[in-house]
């Protein structure tokens, strides 16, 4: 069974209902709804399909709205019809498994005068504050109708954003701290989970913006012109977020090319070392070809101390390069 809250409220009163989608979807417009009271009603799950659909058509949804509850949104528009506003955006939180994406979330919301409906695809509770609120009659939202209650939501969901912007932020923190001490090479693979993360949330939060122009934009009656500039706020909200996203995309992506960067310094340092011991042991290696040879006259084969000698020169001689190379800096980090 879906759990589905209903709260009511003015300012002077609030009620508080936890039934199933089956209570509601048969006695909500006639038991709940009125002119004298606020109603937010919340769904948490799209799963019982058949007792939203009849929620729906109790209180004369538009059936294409209907399928877009159940359907992931492909664009942001508020559709306004003749006693209801209908939308929907996506919510979004950081994943707990580190090694996966964002966790998503639609929610749909039908606007009324008197009411207000989510439908939250996937169990979760953005609005844990909106109910205490409520409950505690703090703020002016029991003041306030079913716009700015709606402003509360939507805030709720953007301030998920800068909560989803601040975790990642933290990984990159981290991930920088290790770049420069570090020769993990599971640090690349982090960056670009960073950066699949803030594109996903870039494409959560354009959406979310745009809706928020079009209810600053809209003229109903739906929303008061005293609650106007709240949702003006909000896009201002939703403009810092996409903001703080690309702010962050582009310290991943100095981290990768810092990362490619001292990789190349790594293979540099690599590569100079092997260089400094070939051209110490390139003439050592022509000496002993040298002598290598089966040729019968070879004067010094025959000198008594002739092995010494030779062994005593090249060791002299790659003890000279050694030092030689030592005293230009190329043996040094």
């Amino acid at each position: 069974m879906v759990n589905c809250q209903l709260y009511k409220y003015n300012n002077t009163f609030y009620s508080f209902k936890k039934e199933s989608a089956d209570f509601f979807a048969n006695n909500f417009t006639q038991n709940e709804i009125d002119t004298d009271h606020t109603c937010w009603l919340n769904y948490h799950g799209l799963s019982e399909r058949q007792n939203i659909e009849l929620l729906c058509d109790n209180i004369k949804i538009d059936t294409l709205c209907v399928e877009s509850i159940f359907t992931e949104t492909r664009r942001a528009k508020v559709e306004e019809y003749d006693d209801y506003m209908f939308f929907s955006i996506k919510s979004a939180l950081s994943s707990d498994d580190e090694t996966n994406l964002l966790m998503s979330d639609q929610i749909t919301f039908v606007l009324s005068h008197d009411y207000l409906i989510s439908f939250q695809e996937k169990p979760s509770d953005y609005f844990i504050h909106i109910r205490e609120r409520i409950v505690k009659n703090k703020g002016v939202i029991r003041k306030k109708s079913t716009d700015f209650l709606l402003f509360r939501m939507l805030e709720s969901i953007v301030d998920n954003y800068f909560n989803v912007i601040e975790d990642i932020s933290e990984k990159i923190n981290d991930i920088d701290n290790r770049l420069h001490h570090s020769d993990d090479k599971s640090i690349f693979k982090e960056i670009e989970l960073e950066k699949r993360k803030l594109i996903e949330l870039r494409k959560i939060a354009i959406p979310m913006r745009d809706i928020t122009v079009q209810l600053e934009n809209a003229e109903t009656t739906f929303i008061h012109d005293n609650n106007q500039h709240y949702f003006v706020n909000l896009k201002f909200l939703c403009e810092s977020v996409l903001e703080e996203i690309d702010a962050n995309k582009q310290i991943l992506d100095g981290m990768t090319n810092l990362y490619y960067a001292a990789q190349g310094q790594r293979m540099n340092e690599i590569m100079k070392i092997l260089t400094v011991v070939s051209a110490i042991f390139i003439p050592l290696t022509f000496i002993a070809g040298v002598y290598g040879m089966n040729f019968v006259h070879m004067p010094e084969l025959q000198y008594t101390y002739g092995y010494y000698v030779v062994m005593g020169g090249m060791f002299l001689i790659g003890i000279s390069l050694l030092v030689f190379f030592w005293k230009r800096g190329w043996l040094k980090k």
